[in-house]
């Protein structure tokens, strides 16, 4: 993927990693175009950044995905990425059924379903282009999880291995699929943790992501040094150590 050039697609873009990864992405010299739920964000954001296109979708409504995929590409013939970054976090106790399955619906609906609805809407358009990148987002949780958040952790671990098939199935096409694994940042995904110390500051986390994507073109996991102790932990032989530490660090660990 190029730096710059680029028509982007950042579903999932209204706050948090997806509106400041649009940012830098659009002071790299790329048109942008981000979508989420709440349209007054999206007002905000035309306001305060006129050069930045927006659309309303829901990402766990399947039509609405369709209609936006449609209406994005009759104004944006030219779009050559897309980042599905629209995803959900929940805390949820498992003991008995009333306190997670409406949860752990939801999350599967748009962490997964939301990305293989996402990338079946604009595929076919992608390989039209000469050079196109999907770039998915997955999470250092998908490799080491986090106990209070289990189907967040599914859904990521189920993102990964959806990027790595792909990019196997599109070897040799104009379409490279690339995977972001962010660690905890400091956004709103969760309560509390904006304002937690473990979790890495918001520009620090886009300024090596832009970085990595400019100077490491041809990488396939975009992962930042702070998500590396989740990601690796199995590959260096201490994933319980990295379990136990994650667990004991997490401020609603119970």
């Amino acid at each position: 993927m190029q730096i710059s050039g680029n028509t982007i697609f950042i579903p999932g873009a209204t706050s948090g990693i997806g509106l400041a990864l649009a940012i830098a992405l659009r002071d790299k010299g790329n048109k942008l175009i981000v979508g989420g739920r709440r349209q007054q964000l999206l007002d905000q954001i035309a306001a305060k950044h006129p050069d930045i296109d927006t659309v309303r979708i829901d990402t766990a409504d399947a039509d609405s995905i369709a209609a936006v995929a449609t209406q994005v590409l009759a104004v944006h013939p030219n779009l050559n990425v897309l980042i599905t970054m629209a995803g959900v976090m929940k805390i949820e106790d498992w003991h008995t059924s009333a306190g997670f399955l409406t949860s752990a619906e939801s999350t599967i609906t748009t962490n997964v379903l939301g990305t293989i609805r996402l990338i079946a809407a604009f595929i076919e358009h992608l390989q039209t282009q000469p050079q196109a990148t999907v770039i998915t987002v997955s999470s250092g949780l998908g490799f080491t999880p986090l106990k209070v958040t289990p189907s967040y952790n599914a859904s990521k671990a189920a993102v990964h291995l959806l990027t790595e098939t792909l990019r196997l199935q599109f070897a040799g096409s104009p379409v490279e699929f690339k995977e972001l694994e962010p660690p905890a940042v400091k956004t709103d995904l969760v309560p509390g943790q904006r304002d937690s110390e473990w979790a890495m500051p918001l520009e620090d986390f886009v300024s090596e992501v832009v970085d990595i994507l400019e100077n490491q073109p041809d990488a396939n996991e975009i992962q930042v040094d702070n998500v590396k102790f989740l990601r690796y932990s199995e590959a260096r032989g201490d994933y319980e150590h990295a379990v136990a530490v994650l667990n004991s660090a997490d401020p609603n660990n119970n």
